[in-house]
């Protein structure tokens, strides 16, 4: 009775993501501001309706193995943490750490300004119609808080496709479904893990497909190619054609679906950094949590600086280009170190094994589609490319050179400090 009145008053991350939650997490980060802006950017650089279907499935199924190697490494390894503690725990400390560097500096604020830009503008939008949003108003409200068979005609004329422009195609449709990976983030706070990411991904990820499909069929169906490209807000132009009952609803609703994407990109990222604290590659205080609400506070609340910095100076599309990069670059380093990790370690006995040929398929696809991007949109890419090599001195100079006495002394000090301050120490009970 004492000991177990003991646990309950700890401090720890507790295991509260049961399989509904799962789910509920992977549907609310997929289903954000993907399917309200990327139809756009998929249709222009695939050039016709037809192609970008094809894209669309194409994206899907390669969320779908990109979910199944997370669901066997969530399954393999124990901890929280996401591409970073894969990338750690099978091509080690160097490669986590720049995609921890290159994460915190431009993939996770990059991601967030462009669902809070499509925030914005879909709850602005009803208010300026029939013109478009002043894009200071749309910035503003960013950070305080998507029938007719003749569209389909000509849908595969090859006179329209660009092939070197499908790299950036795959990057929008693939931004639309970012997220089938989260529950990775959180594998410590998941009850009955070994059981639940593996169907909690499966599931919401061919529900997701099938709802994409569908939605895009339904943009074409009331809209023609030009009238997608041109519109800023694609779900208002829908409903405009389709339903104007319903015009003064739907930005509403897009705007809440971005909003639960921002917040299910909060709730992973800290654990990011809660992870990489307590693995020694991050400041100490990110590795603990509050001790009522039992959260990692301080890096629930480091992102929205940069957050902010990115909504002021960034476009949707090319913020887009931008971070995806860094991040299908780290995601397919991290499928490859599930294969590394299974030659490693042929003794371990995973609960759930994907085919060989998945964890394959999909590095080459996203490393491939890495390369290409270079080629598509080399000013935006190589942007990227810099943050990411940027933080080889940050790791040579701070991670691996030993900090001297006088460092470490105001390290301590303003630890203990901010520690007071936020109300948050280190966890009481081990979770992995």
């Amino acid at each position: 009775m004492g000991k177990h009145k003991k646990k309950e008053e700890a401090v720890f991350l507790r295991k509260k993501i049961t399989l509904l939650r799962a789910f509920s997490l992977l549907i609310g980060s997929m289903v954000g501001s993907g399917i309200f802006i990327s139809p756009k950017g998929v249709l222009k650089n695939s050039g016709t309706v037809g192609f970008s279907l094809v894209v669309w499935f194409a994206c899907g199924l390669l969320s779908m193995f990109g979910a199944l190697c997370y669901a066997e490494l969530g399954t393999r390894i124990t901890k929280s943490g996401g591409h970073y503690i894969y990338i750690l725990e099978t091509l080690g400390p160097l490669p986590s750490f720049l995609f921890l560097w290159a994460e915190f500096f431009a993939i996770r604020p990059a991601n967030s300004a462009v669902v809070s830009l499509a925030f914005g503008r879909y709850l602005l939008e009803p208010f300026f119609a029939p013109c478009a949003a002043p894009v200071p108003a749309v910035k503003l409200i960013s950070l305080l808080g998507y029938c007719h068979t003749k569209n389909f005609q000509d849908a595969f004329d090859r006179q329209s496709l660009v092939p070197d422009k499908l790299p950036l195609a795959f990057y929008a449709g693939m931004f639309a479904y970012s997220g089938w990976f989260q529950t990775s983030f959180v594998r410590e706070e998941l009850v009955r893990p070994e059981r639940n990411i593996p169907l909690a991904v499966i599931v919401s990820v061919i529900t997701v497909i099938v709802g994409y499909m569908l939605t895009n069929i339904s943009y074409y169906t009331a809209l023609g190619t030009q009238d997608v490209l041109a519109s800023p807000a694609v779900a208002v132009s829908f409903v405009q054609q389709a339903c104007t009952n319903l015009i003064s609803v739907v930005p509403v609703l897009v705007a809440l679906s971005c909003f639960g994407t921002m917040n299910g990109g909060i709730l992973t990222f800290s654990r990011t950094l809660f992870v990489a604290s307590r693995e020694g590659q991050w400041p100490p205080l990110f590795s603990m949590i509050h001790i009522r609400r039992h959260t990692p506070l301080p890096a629930v609340m480091l992102m929205f600086p940069l957050v902010t910095a990115m909504v002021c100076i960034g476009d949707i599309y090319h913020l887009l280009n931008f971070f995806s990069f860094s991040r299908w670059l780290f995601i397919g380093l991290a499928t490859l170190g599930l294969i590394v990790h299974r030659y490693r370690h042929p003794e371990l006995q995973s609960p759930f094994k994907v085919p060989l040929f998945v964890p394959v398929s999909f590095t080459i696809i996203c490393l491939f589609t890495v390369a290409m991007s270079i080629y598509s949109d080399p000013v935006n890419i190589s942007i990227g490319c810099t943050m990411v090599l940027s933080g080889f001195p940050v790791y040579y100079l701070v991670i691996q050179r030993k900090m001297s006495n006088r460092c470490h002394r105001l390290l301590y000090y303003l630890t203990h400090k901010l520690q007071l301050l936020l109300e948050v120490v280190q966890q009481e009970i081990k979770t992995y």
